[in-house]
């Protein structure tokens, strides 16, 4: 009914589990398509409301309570080899007053109202740690990935990646720039193996106007639509000016990050369209 559960009766060809619901009431059990349990708990109107405990791959990640379907009330959350991470009280589904655990079982934040400095942990590693307003990611943070490597550190709203950060690959710099809602937006700067590879402006996530460089040595200089070169110019290893683009027509080279010849020919709206050579 209106895309919830309503009057059904079910059974669980794996489990042998059976469950029915009657307009909407009832405790279910929710299986993956490969048998695993989902869910388990209390329904009303529809959709997850009362006591219920949420599982992945068989591993229990949320045991409390729900209304409407989204986490709301007390529980306790852990992660995927069954350590205590948080316990307290959600609100819309996001953590609001409660403490949080790492892998050893220490107490390590808390939060009030859904507000805090975090750290959360992924075995013994840092996933993130910085400021939570409102239950979201805000002001200043950290983020590293699943081998305890720093990933980004800079400015976040309502969750997302806003104002100035950098990111980072291997534990070389990457990008530093400005982010709008979770995307490159404004001035930015990218990197290779600590080298300059872009300067410029980013919007969306793409470059809109800057300077390429190879080896340390400007490549190109204008504009781009679609991350297309659009209007601009080219240059050789000494400075000197070997095409021009407008409007993403004209005859350009392309180089590798070595500095070798990769493509020479025509371009027609910022791709290749005409006579051109490829080189290896």
């Amino acid at each position: 009914m209106n895309g919830k559960l309503w009057n059904v009766k079910v059974y669980n060809k794996y489990s042998h589990d059976k469950y029915e619901l009657k307009e909407g009431k009832g405790f279910i059990k929710e299986y993956y398509n490969h048998g695993l349990l989902l869910f388990e708990g209390e329904y009303l109107n529809g959709l997850r409301n009362g006591k219920g405990k949420e599982y992945y791959h068989g591993r229990l990640l949320y045991e409390g309570e729900y209304l409407n379907g989204i986490r709301n009330g007390k529980g306790k959350e852990y992660n995927d080899y069954g350590d205590l991470i948080f316990e307290g009280e959600y609100l819309n589904g996001k953590r609001y007053n409660g403490k949080g655990f790492d892998t050893n079982h220490n107490f390590v934040y808390e939060l009030t109202k859904g507000n805090g400095y975090v750290k959360e942990y992924y075995t013994l590693f840092f996933l993130f740690e910085g400021e939570i307003l409102n239950g979201l990611r805000n002001r200043k943070g950290k983020e590293y990935d699943y081998k305890g490597n720093l990933m980004f550190e800079g400015e976040y709203l309502n969750g997302e990646k806003n104002g100035k950060g950098k990111e980072y690959r291997n534990g070389q710099l990457e990008f530093e720039g400005e982010y709008l809602n979770g995307e490159k937006n404004g001035k930015g700067k990218q990197y290779r193996n600590g080298q300059l590879e872009f300067e410029g402006e980013y919007l969306y996530g793409s470059k809109l106007k800057g300077k390429e460089y190879i080896k340390g040595k400007l490549e190109y200089e204008g504009e781009y639509l679609y991350t297309n070169k659009w209007n601009g110019k080219g240059y050789d290893e000494n400075g000197n000016i070997i095409y021009e683009l407008i409007n993403g027509n004209g005859t350009i080279k392309e180089y590798n990050r070595k500095g070798e010849l990769s493509f020479e020919g025509e371009y027609l709206n910022g791709l290749r369209n005409g006579k051109g050579k490829e080189y290896n």
